[in-house]
């Protein structure tokens, strides 16, 4: 079985660390040390313990270490390209690249300048930490990989049934973009909000927060239209979208959105690789996006209001 480095400890990191690590050689590797033995909650409230090899960046550039297959990216967005060049030293450069980014920021940064594949994975399972030994699946759902430029499919489809292998489903895919883009606009309708609120996604179905939720939808999906992004599931326009947020919120009702676990923990989102993109596509084609700049605004006072 192919080894796998796992590069940022945060919810996603370590979920996959806690899914391979009984398959595969697994490392997870962080800025920081981590205790080895680490919990995880499964969607079913089970509570499973097992010890993890855990690395710091400094370990890794200090020591000799067998390279990966495979090197996993599970850093925030605006972190993924700093990330792989602190340790890039430690692995050729031709080690399969798997980023795990939201939005659509370091996909096409990275596929542009690391020589060997990179491939793109985007998913619906839900997970969120609940301390330095501790995360929560919280909800199970589906991950796809690709790449951007349909130049790996067989690397994509062994990755895919290795996840799948290690209990997280998985589809290889030759629309990666679409896929990626898709996710993009259900992020944008989820995560600001609940991050600004404080609530768990499930609760964006209320009174309170459905109304601007329907808005935010009617303007990502005139930006897919212009972007040539399929509406999901077969559907037809703004009715598919929303179609598609709503069907997330009720599948991760319960789970805490990454941007919401940023806020509480008063560090930067990753509003700029979510609602970044989305505003830049709305001006390149002249299309509205008052609510959008209107989160984004939002978020950057809430982010300013941390170094107060």
């Amino acid at each position: 079985m192919a080894s796998h480095w796992i590069l940022g400890p945060g919810a996603i990191g370590r979920l996959l660390a806690h899914s391979l690590s009984p398959l595969a050689a697994t490392t997870l590797i962080g800025r920081r040390a981590l205790p080895e033995r680490q919990a995880l909650t499964t969607p079913e409230g089970e509570l499973r313990a097992q010890f993890l090899n855990i690395l710091t960046v400094a370990q890794l550039a200090s020591e000799t270490h067998e390279p990966p297959a495979f090197l996993h990216i599970t850093t925030k967005a605006m972190a993924a390209e700093a990330a792989l060049e602190g340790i890039a030293n430690a692995i050729p450069s031709s080690t399969p690249l798997v980023l795990w980014q939201n939005g659509f920021l370091a996909q096409p940064r990275i596929t542009q300048t690391w020589p060997g594949p990179v491939l793109c994975a985007t998913t619906t399972d839900g997970a969120y930490l609940s301390g330095d030994d501790s995360v929560v699946h919280a909800g199970r759902g589906h991950t796809f990989v690709g790449d951007l430029n349909n130049q790996h499919d067989e690397l994509a489809e062994a990755l895919a049934q290795t996840l799948t292998q290690a209990g997280l489903a998985a589809t290889q895919v030759a629309d990666i973009r679409q896929r990626l883009w898709q996710k993009l606009a259900v992020n944008a309708a989820i995560n600001p909000l609940v991050a600004l609120h404080g609530v768990r996604n499930g609760e964006l179905r209320g009174e309170a927060y459905a109304g601007r939720v329907i808005a935010v939808v009617k303007e990502v999906a005139a930006i897919m239209l212009a972007e040539g992004i399929t509406p999901p599931n077969i559907g037809q326009g703004e009715e598919a979208w929303l179609a598609l947020v709503w069907q997330v919120v009720e599948n991760t009702a319960n789970n805490k959105a990454s941007m919401l676990q940023d806020v509480e923990a008063r560090r930067p989102t990753e509003r700029g690789a979510i609602l970044g993109p989305l505003i830049e596509s709305a001006q390149r084609h002249g299309l509205a996006c008052e609510e959008l700049r209107g989160l984004d605004d939002e978020l950057a006072t809430l982010e300013e209001s941390f170094n107060r």
